[in-house]
């Protein structure tokens, strides 16, 4: 499996490529290893992002997990740069509970490329994020696009 780790504004991270698409990105550094145009161009996208050069990624991803998790990522994955919604609207579209989309959410396994930071509580809660620090990262990639005031 290629993979390269970068340091960013929310701490070190690995992205990790199989057969041509980005499947994992997470919090900390891996060992030097193989790398390859794929994850080159995915580290390039992410320092773009921090810069706040790039607003929308252009990678292939595939993110492991069921049908339904799946379609929660593709959920995520379209809401727009500086934007946000709630597990309740994502979970009225695919016509399952919101607590339902809250856990596909916590193992999204390519975070800040699928923006599961973007979904947030009814009342606008920061009600989880399983990388970084936690909440403490989500709320510093909301204000890096601007949702919430530093």
């Amino acid at each position: 499996m290629a993979h390269t780790s970068i340091n960013t504004p929310v701490g070190i991270i690995s992205i990790f490529a199989h057969d041509d698409a980005i499947n994992v990105v997470e919090w900390g550094r891996v060992p030097d290893g193989d790398s390859d145009p794929l994850v080159e161009e995915a580290a390039r996208q992410l320092k773009a992002y921090f810069a706040k050069d790039l607003t929308t990624f252009d990678l292939p991803l595939d993110p492991a997990g069921s049908a339904f998790q799946r379609a929660v990522c593709d959920e995520m994955f379209a809401i727009p740069y500086g934007q946000q919604t709630t597990y309740g609207a994502i979970a009225k579209k695919l016509g399952k509970s919101a607590q339902a989309v809250g856990t596909a959410c916590g193992h999204n396994p390519i975070p800040i490329i699928i923006p599961c930071h973007r979904v947030v509580g009814a009342d606008g809660a920061m009600t989880g994020f399983s990388g970084g620090e936690g909440v403490e990262t989500k709320v510093q990639l909301l204000q890096h696009e601007g949702m919430l005031l530093a």
